[in-house]
């Protein structure tokens, strides 16, 4: 009986699943990415950095539903090394669905399971702060993956969401993300956004680290646009905690110390010709500067190492279906210099 009572329930909620998933659209979605890196300091070196990946998969839309399932696929050179030999490596790179009801003319519930990307950065270098390690940084390294369960509400041109992420199987570490997204009848957009490992503190014994976002974005032209994020990061000092516990599990990063505050920020200008010359040189340009008080900090090092400050000059080309980007930016000082390329193509 009590096996029958199951199956019932799985065919209830498969069947209430298809019931959102009628008259919608099927589409196919791959493209091939390269990219490489090179740092001037690098003189043993050809790149720094470099790969070339595809990645493919289905896009499902309707109505009640969307759904997406992307693999990230590297060949065996910038793959896997097991025993000695090199194999592909195949990443379950994206994959969520997303229910969604109309409450009105200017409401909407959603709810959205699996996993995802969240990315605030603009050149790809900076950012994101709320997520992403601070240490992180360079072409595109600011977008952050969660396998969560996210309830959003959109009202008007708002757009509330609630995220409760899981990083384990048990459910044992996770956090809860709530990002307001608010756009305005005026160019102007802002994103107030805030993090906290709860989830680590049910079960285990852990430091609590509040995050803290906030991303506005202004067009002062119709080709120039200036925008910017500041952040603040600070680790919860509680004198009950035993990091000599067995239940005990440290922060998600090395520098989140209890009691210590970060306060990284950045601005940028972007300019994007939208006709003429210009615009058939470039698609935009993007210089941002970044400061992140004691940065030296974040990587423990007991002399001075890394400049507070960091700069990109990001180009960005859009040639039909392919977009083309071109970064110079500081590495550890403001006088040390990195490039990176990367060339995405969209073939479906």
């Amino acid at each position: 009986m009590k096996h029958l009572k199951i199956a019932a329930a799985l065919l209830t909620m498969g069947l209430a699943t298809s019931a959102f998933a009628i008259d919608g659209e099927f589409g196919l979605k791959g493209n091939v990415q390269t990219q490489v890196t090179k740092s001037i300091a690098d003189e043993d070196n050809n790149f720094s950095s470099g790969w070339i990946r595809a990645n493919v998969g289905g896009q499902y839309k309707s109505e009640n539903l969307d759904g997406l399932i992307m693999l990230r696929i590297f060949a065996p050179e910038f793959g896997n090394k097991i025993d000695g030999k090199m194999y592909d490596k195949i990443l379950a790179d994206l994959y969520w669905v997303n229910y969604k009801w109309n409450l009105g003319d200017s409401d909407k519930l959603n709810l959205k399971i699996g996993r995802w990307k969240t990315d605030w950065s603009q050149s790809t270098h900076f950012g994101t702060y709320v997520d992403k390690d601070l240490t992180k940084r360079g072409l595109w390294m600011r977008d952050y993956s969660h396998n969560a369960l996210e309830l959003g509400w959109k009202h008007d041109l708002n757009q509330l969401n609630v995220m409760l992420a899981t990083q384990d199987g048990n459910a044992n570490r996770g956090y809860l993300r709530v990002e307001d997204d608010m756009k305005f009848t005026f160019p102007l957009e802002v994103k107030v956004a805030y993090r906290g490992n709860l989830v680590d503190v049910v079960q285990n014994s852990a430091y609590i680290t509040h995050r803290i976002a906030a991303y506005a974005s202004y067009d002062l032209l119709s080709m120039l646009r200036v925008y910017g994020e500041y952040s603040c990061v600070y680790t919860q000092e509680d004198d009950d905690i035993n990091p000599n516990a067995s239940n005990y599990i440290a922060p998600e990063t090395k520098y989140y110390l209890p009691g210590i505050y970060f306060q990284p920020f950045y601005l940028g200008l972007d300019f994007a010709p939208k006709t003429g010359i210009l615009n058939t040189l470039m698609s935009n340009l993007m210089v941002e500067w970044e400061y992140i008080n004691k940065r030296d900090n974040l990587y423990a090092v007991t002399k001075h190492t890394y400049d507070d400050w960091a700069w990109t000059v990001a180009w960005v080309k859009k040639i039909g279906s392919s977009k083309l980007q071109f970064s110079v930016y500081s590495e550890n000082e403001m006088s040390d210099v990195g490039l990176a390329f990367r060339l995405t193509s969209t073939i479906k």
